[in-house]
Formats: structure tokens, C-alpha cells, sequence
């Protein structure tokens, strides 16, 4: 499967390791664009400019990782799109450009079902991409949100449970199931 990840997915650091994490296991293939990255690394310039320097480096740490997730941007594809948001519709572009069967983002309101069935792309919402992925491969996602719970609670200097980091993620649905799966394996 192949995923295009909008920048309001890439923005919160927990949810961009764990979409990562996932990607890196083999679980899908992420794609994104310069354009996509460039918006991620400004946004968080409103968290000082030390974070825009974080940001940038961990997007060159994305492009390193990941280069066959770079789709190059497409203005013929892009000219033929619309969408509520005009701003969003290289997003669609990277999508169509790249084959994705979806694109991942929290933005529901910018990224109209209908319009994206046209084109053959499916909206997904991050909490249910992931339980997909943790439904079709709970050892695989499980070990993926361990880390990053664990990378977390380190880097923090905070032990909080792993429910608390997932809901504050807004992994709602995710939270519940890997903590239901373990409860029934016992752990």
C-alpha cells in the first residue's frame, strides 16, 4: 500500500515515528513531496526557531531514509485538480503522481471523499491507517509504538503510560486496540 503523508501527519513528532516506524518495517510505502515537507518544517517555526532547525534535519533524515518517497511535483496534475482548499490540491497531485492508494492527513473537510474516488485515492484519517496496519500486523506496529514509547518517556524525562501517549497523539482507536491486545495475550 501506498500512503501520501500530508504535513499535518508529519507535524507531531509521536505520530510521524510511528507512521515511520511502520514505513521502515516494510508495512507500506510512504510518499510525500518537497512542497509537503517545506510546509511541516515552516509550521513549526510557531514553536520557535530552534524547532524549524530540529524539523529541517529530521526531514533530511526522512529523505536519506526514504528516497523513493520523494514524488516530484506535477503542475500538469495539479492544473486539472480542484479542491475546497486550493492549497491542498498538490497534495492530490503527489497522490496521483505517485499511485497512493490514499493520503493520510486529518484535514477530512480539505480532502472530500467523492472528489478523491475520481482520481482513485481514499482519505484516511491517521488513528484508522494505523489500526489497519496494526489489525493486518500487531507484532510488527506493536514493536513500532514501543519504541517510540520508550524513545518518548526517555527523551521527555516522563513515565507516562503508553495509553496517554497515543491519545495525545489522537490514536484513539489504536490506544484501545493494542491495549486490548494486551490484555488478552496477558501483559
Amino acid at each position: 500500500m501506498k500512503a501520501v503523508l500530508d504535513a499535518c501527519v508529519l507535524y507531531p513528532t509521536v505520530l510521524r515515528e510511528i507512521l515511520m516506524g511502520c514505513a521502515a518495517a516494510g508495512l507500506y510505502t510512504p510518499l510525500f513531496s518537497e512542497r509537503i515537507l517545506r510546509e511541516w518544517t515552516r509550521a513549526t517555526l510557531k514553536l520557535g526557531p530552534a524547532a524549524q532547525v530540529i524539523a529541517e534535519g529530521e526531514a533530511a533524515s526522512l529523505r536519506a531514509s526514504f528516497p523513493k518517497a520523494i514524488v516530484r511535483e506535477h503542475a500538469n496534475i495539479e492544473a486539472r485538480l480542484s479542491l475546497p482548499d486550493p492549497n491542498d490540491v498538490h497534495v492530490l497531485a503527489v497522490a496521483i503522481a505517485g499511485h497512493a492508494d490514499c493520503i493520510v492527513t486529518f484535514n477530512a473537510q480539505d480532502f472530500p471523499r467523492h472528489l478523491l474516488a475520481e482520481e482513485g485515492v481514499e482519505r484516511r484519517d491517521p488513528d484508522g491507517f494505523l489500526w489497519e496496519l496494526w489489525s493486518r500486523h500487531p507484532q510488527d506496529v506493536g514493536r513500532v509504538v514501543a519504541a517510540v514509547h520508550a524513545t518518548a518517556c526517555r527523551l521527555s524525562g516522563e513515565d507516562f503510560t503508553l495509553k496517554s501517549l497515543l491519545k495525545r497523539a489522537k490514536l484513539n482507536r489504536l490506544a484501545k486496540a493494542i491495549q486490548s491486545g494486551a490484555n488478552q495475550s496477558g501483559t
